[in-house]
């Protein structure tokens, strides 16, 4: 009975070392599953901030193309109106007598140049490098051809 009762304890020694490493081992499991799960709730967290931040910028930069849209079609309105007044007969017309100095068959034109004055140079001061900084003068060409922009007719 003694020898029964010391294999009993035995058994149940072994009994306990088999719990103790089977739980270590469910332990070490649970552990390593835990430190997997928490990084990738991490890595989802992050990639959840950064989509916020992408849509965030994407809504900006369609706002600003969709004001850019409205202006340019605006600006496109405005150039198809301006193309109409411009290719109409009368504003061809207009060009025809003001730009390009032209008359029509019963019209007799008379252009008269006015007289241009010429710049006058102006005095060189006395320049002295260690005093005063110098100012470049800007130049006139001398002898530019004055052409008027209005037109008397008779």
């Amino acid at each position: 009975m003694a020898q029964k009762a010391e294999s009993d304890k035995k058994q149940q020694k072994k009994e306990k070392r088999k719990h103790k490493n089977l739980s270590r081992k469910t332990g070490f499991y649970y552990s390593f599953l835990t430190i997997v799960l928490i990084f990738c709730l991490i890595q989802i967290g992050y990639g959840a901030i950064l989509n916020v931040g992408k849509i965030i910028s994407y809504q900006g930069k369609m706002h600003t193309l969709e004001n850019l849209l409205k202006e340019t079609q605006a600006r496109n309105q405005d150039l198809k109106t301006e193309k109409k007044v411009v290719t109409s007969d009368n504003s061809l017309e207009g060009i025809a007598r003001n730009n390009l100095k032209m008359a029509s068959e019963d019209e007799v034109l008379i252009i008269i140049n006015k007289k241009v004055e010429e710049p006058k140079k102006p005095k060189k001061k006395r320049e002295f490098k260690w005093f005063e900084k110098k100012e470049k003068q800007v130049e006139e060409p001398i002898g530019k051809i004055y052409i008027p922009q209005e037109v008397i007719e008779e």
